[in-house]
C-alpha cells in the first residue's frame, strides 16, 4: 500500500475515533443543557453557565461530528482544542495530573489533525474534487 493511502486511512481512523470519543463527553451534556432546574456548569469566561454549558455541547457534538465527517476539518478542530484546553486547565485546575491528561490528549490529537488537515477519505475532500469547496 502506498504511503498517502496510509497516512489517509491513518487520518480516518484518528478523526473517527477522537470524534466519536468526544461524542461520549458532549451528549450527556445536552440532557444538563435541557434538564430541570438551573443549569450548573462551569463560567470560565464570565458568559454565564448555559452559555458555556453551550458552547462545550457545541464543540463536543456538532464540531466533533464534523471532524469525524471531514467537514471543515480543521475550522472544527479550533473550538474542540479551546474546549479541552479550558477543560485541563479551568475544570481540573486543581486537580491531580491524571485528570488533565484525558483532555490534553484530546489536544495533541486534535492539534494535529489541525495541521495534517482531515486527509483524501473526508467530505472537504470529496467537496474540493467537485470544485463545491
Amino acid at each position: 500500500m502506498k504511503y498517502a493511502v496510509l497516512k489517509d486511512l491513518a487520518l480516518l481512523g484518528i478523526r473517527i475515533g477522537a470524534g466519536a470519543m468526544m461524542l461520549t463527553h458532549g451528549i450527556p451534556k445536552i440532557g444538563r443543557f435541557f434538564g430541570e432546574g438551573p443549569v450548573k456548569f462551569a463560567d470560565p469566561f464570565g458568559l454565564g453557565p448555559e452559555i458555556s454549558l453551550g458552547m462545550a455541547i457545541f464543540a463536543e457534538v456538532i464540531c466533533a461530528v464534523l471532524v469525524m465527517i471531514g467537514f471543515k476539518t480543521r475550522l472544527a478542530t479550533i473550538p474542540l482544542i479551546l474546549t479541552m484546553l479550558t477543560a485541563a486547565f479551568y475544570a481540573h485546575l486543581n486537580d491531580p495530573f491524571g485528570k488533565k491528561e484525558l483532555p490534553l490528549l484530546y489536544v495533541c490529537v486534535f492539534l494535529g489533525i489541525l495541521a495534517f488537515g482531515a486527509g483524501k477519505f473526508a467530505v472537504d475532500s470529496f467537496l474540493k474534487k467537485k470544485k463545491l469547496l
